[in-house]
């Protein structure tokens, strides 16, 4: 059978991820909060703030949902082909 799969990410990778997107956030939303524009356009930012990272979230998990079906249905696949290259024995003779 197949080895369990493993993290292609390592811990520091991880890390620098999580403070680079804090830190973007944190901002970009100091930008909008300090902007010398009237209380609706800086709201109008903090709403397209908003709505960008909930889609590159959703995006996120869209991806990595095709990901793991395509990884699913290519280990299928070879489990399947697997089994008919055990059954198979190319010296067996039919009727004997």
């Amino acid at each position: 059978m197949s080895a369990p799969m493993q993290s292609r990410t390592t811990a520091a990778y991880y890390v620098q991820a999580v403070l680079s997107f804090a830190l973007s956030g944190t901002a970009l939303g100091a930008g909008i909060a300090y902007l010398p524009v009237e209380p609706w356009t800086r709201a109008f930012l903090a709403v397209g703030l908003l709505w960008t990272v909930t889609s590159a979230f959703t995006l996120a998990k869209v991806v990595r949902d095709r990901q793991e079906t395509t990884e699913l249905v290519t280990r299928v696949d070879q489990a399947r082909l697997d089994k008919l290259l055990a059954e198979h024995d190319p010296f067996k003779v039919e009727g004997v």
